[in-house]
């Protein structure tokens, strides 16, 4: 089969590489319908993910189909349509135990594309399959699935409910990529007063508008000042870093209120200063944390019945064998305009006309 080989930072090929086979009972071999390309996969190219060897398959987003399962799998079979979530859980450990599965210290948590080979390639091996795929309704897209696996449940769990989003909040989000666009869906469930959404670039402030905020503000805005206005000199009670940088997170920081809440979902590949020495009086409660995805069943749920609109996050659609072009247009978001990425397999049967 052919796959999507990390060698090195900036490096990869998409070239051909044995097909996976079964290595445990739990395991299930899954043909790839529908993948995504994750902004943690150009982090892993970039050289800020060190625990990546070379050689690895990229990946940890997929939708397909059951071909094969090992003995002790009870839950899907050959045939069945699954999502591939971005994390696997044994089921067993102190952590799966309390659903946090992201923290899994039985072999699961984030391991596809990181620590196993992962999903951008024609076929992936899937460890613990009854608790790391799930059978999709008929009614659901393969496309709209892809947004399960990693972006909507990190957005809910990382962001709205560590952020512990309310009605009547002002919630800013800074970054108006996936995982913010996201991050907007799911605040709107709990009914908040503002959303507001800071992003540089035109394309990616239409969408926030798009996708349901109130406000948008670019690099022109004294931010701190304008949030502090509209909230009567308050500031935010929740604020979502949704990028991964240094300034980012720090701006969180400067437009919470006393007793408010930040939350850290980016991934970050430097050092970031936390300026305690302002902090320290204000009572606010910073959060960070890896996706569990124990909301992907309520997710699924709400997706199927047309709960949770996502208008035009996928922005551009490639086959599989045009991985390197999807990853190319994807690292050039901002000349792009690229949300999200999806590829499909020619045997993939997209429900969507």
């Amino acid at each position: 089969m052919k796959a999507l080989v990390y060698n090195g930072p900036g490096q990869r090929s998409w070239r051909e590489v044995p097909n996976p086979v079964i290595q445990d009972p739990e395991d299930a071999i899954v043909r790839v319908d529908a993948v995504t390309i994750c902004g943690t996969d150009l982090h892993i190219l970039k050289g800020d993910v060190p625990t990546v060897d070379r050689g690895r398959i990229l990946g940890h987003e997929a939708v397909g189909t059951i071909l094969e399962v090992g003995p002790a799998v009870r839950g899907v079979a050959p045939g069945d349509r699954v999502l591939v979530s971005c994390i696997s859980s044994c089921g067993r450990c102190e952590y799966c135990r309390e659903s946090r599965y992201g923290q899994c210290l039985g072999g699961g948590g984030w391991i596809l594309g990181h620590l196993i080979d992962g999903t951008q390639a024609e076929q992936v091996r899937v460890p613990f399959a009854d608790r790391s795929v799930y059978r999709l309704p008929d009614g659901v897209s393969n496309e709209s699935a892809l947004l399960l696996a990693d972006i909507l449940p990190t957005a809910f769990e990382v962001g709205t409910l560590a952020g512990r989003v309310g009605p009547g909040d002002t919630v800013v989000i800074v970054g108006a990529g996936p995982i913010g666009l996201a991050a907007i869906t799911t605040c709107r469930l709990f009914s908040p007063s503002s959303i507001i959404v800071v992003d540089s670039a035109p394309a990616r402030q239409k969408a926030a508008l798009d996708h349901g905020a109130d406000l948008v503000f670019g690099p022109d805005v004294d931010v701190v000042a304008a949030v502090k206005e509209l909230t009567g000199g308050l500031g935010a009670n929740v604020a979502i870093e949704a990028v991964g940088v240094p300034e980012t997170f720090e701006l969180c920081t400067q437009v919470i209120r006393p007793g408010g809440r930040v939350a850290n979902v980016g991934v970050h590949g430097a050092p970031v200063t936390l300026h305690l020495e302002e902090l320290w009086i204000k009572d606010i409660t910073i959060t960070t944390g890896l996706v569990g995805t124990s909301s992907t069943p309520r997710l699924l749920a709400m997706l199927a019945a047309g709960r949770l609109p996502m208008p035009g996050l996928i922005t551009h659609r490639f086959g599989l064998d045009e991985m390197q072009d999807a990853y190319d247009v994807f690292s050039r978001a901002g000349e792009t305009g690229a949300l999200k990425v999806a590829l499909f397999s020619d045997e993939s049967k997209d429900l969507e006309a």
